[in-house]
């Protein structure tokens, strides 16, 4: 099987931490991840820095040294890139093998699109049009390397690409050839269009007789907020919970408002709230109660959020202290106005739990930070328990479920935590109008990248102005989702239609059997 991803526009940065990960999969599974970049320019390892004519902060682009072979190159909008992460057998001539089936991809690709004088140049890769012609044109570089056995980087097919870019490089170190597009060679087509070909032709090449495939929207446009079930319709018997405020959900709720805490649980509405504060546990939710993302499936308040609270971590470790937990959740709201997204702020709360308790193991759901490397290091580097961080729907539905966020961001989050060394967790919904093969493939990905907990639970519509509930998920249809997901080797599976992201955490946590140390 080829899993086929396109995922929109992605930093260099992010789409190499993805590869990476999937180059060292624990399933090993072939992949072609299809995308954009904002513009860059990029270094291969013996790149001579000169190359590069102009300073690329002026021009508003990064310059990235990577270790890929070539030397300079452009990425940037208009451009198709494919990062197919395949397994290559290790014998003589297996790297130039490779670079000619990539270059035969794209050669086949352009002829089925009408593009006839296209093929190889000697002595210099990639697909040139007019190769024997005076005046041979460079439409798509090729730079890859092989690690352990597994393909990273690709090709870049300039499509619509605004050539004038290549003008401040010497591209790929060649200063007497020629750079095109597609376009500019009278060829007026459209990415997508474009990728069905690259993606046909790759499977065939490559003998791949199974393509499992997800895009990520192509347009921008959010889904539609009509259709799908009345806000108000009946739910089934399982998804209707008794409300049950005896004692010590009175007790709990007590210690959370003497303390002037948020908990997630109040926040967004969930559930299981009368199950979970009767046992005397709650999910803290710190960096304040206004969120600054818009998810069309959340009830937190996105009204402008206010400064941080210095004294929040200390009163989530001394409410902790009192309820006498051994095992504390912590999420947080998005911070996009914050430098870090919060960062600070939730590695300063593990921190004061592990001050106040030092035996207490700690579980942290974060946002993404804005893929902010450094940020993201600053909550690793305070070793949580479980480092959570969700997916929450399929590559189709993410720009109207999380219009903020990027399935490729949160899958490489997921890889540079487990990366760090963490324990790692992920959630979905489904619910959205999501099919269950999409729901497969997404389950497929969270493995790749290494995620060792799962959790899957049902969307619950909290008001008429949040995306509607397509329909509702069986008991039955979860623990099929729960069989599967066990199958691909998932640590521990929670999926039921009331499981949310801290859903039995501690039980999930013990029974994955892999506890990071929380000493620094």
């Amino acid at each position: 099987m080829l899993r086929v991803r396109w995922l929109g526009r992605v930093p260099f940065d992010e789409a190499y931490v993805l590869q990476r990960a999937l180059v060292q999969s624990p399933l090993a599974e072939d992949h072609l991840l299809a995308l954009e970049h904002p513009h860059v320019f990029t270094l291969g390892r013996h790149g001579d820095p000169s190359h590069v004519l102009v300073d690329p902060a002026s021009v508003g682009a990064g310059l990235v040294r990577t270790d890929r072979g070539g030397d300079v190159t452009y990425h940037g909008p208009g451009q198709l890139v494919v990062y197919p992460i395949l397994s290559v057998p290790l014998a003589p001539g297996a790297l130039p093998g490779y670079v000619h089936s990539l270059e035969q991809v794209v050669i086949d690709s352009l002829h089925d699109l009408g593009l006839g004088s296209v093929g190889r140049l000697e002595g210099y890769p990639g697909v040139w049009v007019d190769p024997e012609g005076p005046w041979p044109r460079k439409v798509c570089a090729i730079g890859t390397r092989l690690l352990s056995g597994r393909s990273m980087h690709g090709l870049a097919l300039n499509v619509s690409t605004d050539l004038e870019w290549f003008e401040r490089i010497v591209p790929c170190g060649i200063p007497d050839k020629a750079v095109t597009s597609l376009k500019a060679e009278g060829l007026d087509v459209s990415m997508r269009v474009v990728l069905d070909r690259v993606v046909e032709n790759g499977a065939r090449i490559w003998g791949h007789g199974v393509v499992e495939r997800q895009d990520v929207a192509w347009s921008r446009a959010l889904s539609t907020r009509s259709g799908g079930l009345p806000v108000h319709a009946r739910k089934p018997p399982w998804l209707r919970v008794p409300a049950r405020m005896g004692d010590d959900f009175l007790a709990t709720g007590t210690t959370i408002r003497d303390l002037d805490l948020v908990t997630v649980c109040e926040e967004a509405g969930c559930p299981n709230i009368f199950e979970c504060w009767a046992e005397g546990t709650a999910t803290f939710m710190v960096n304040g109660d206004r969120c600054t993302r818009a998810c069309g499936f959340c009830k937190v308040d996105t009204r402008r959020p206010l400064a941080l609270d210095p004294g929040e971590p200390a009163r989530v470790a001394e409410a902790a202290w009192r309820m006498g937990l051994d095992y504390v959740v912590v999420t947080a709201v998005a911070r996009d106005d914050l430098e870090d997204g919060g960062a600070a702020a939730i590695a300063a709360t593990i921190d004061a739990v592990r001050a106040r308790l030092p035996e207490c193991r700690v579980e942290v759901l974060i946002p993404d930070c804005k893929g902010n490397a450094a940020a993201l290091d600053s909550i690793f580097a305070a070793r949580p328990d479980v480092l959570n961080h969700n997916l929450e729907t399929v590559p189709r539905l993410q720009r109207g479920v999380r219009p903020s966020a990027s399935y490729a961001r949160s899958l490489g989050l997921l890889a540079r935590a487990k990366q760090a060394g963490l324990v790692t967790k992920s959630g979905i919904m489904v619910g959205l109008g999501e099919e269950r093969d999409e729901v497969m493939g997404v389950l497929a990905d969270l493995r790749a990248v290494g995620v060792d907990i799962l959790t899957i639970g049902q969307y619950l519509r909290p008001s008429d102005s949040h995306l509607p509930v397509a329909r509702w998920w069986t008991p039955e249809e979860f623990e099929e989702l729960r069989d599967l997901a066990m199958g691909l080797g998932f640590a521990h599976v929670e999926a039921s239609p009331l499981t949310r992201s801290s859903y039995h955490a501690k039980t999930a946590m013990a029974s994955a059997g892999k506890v990071t140390s929380g000493a620094k």
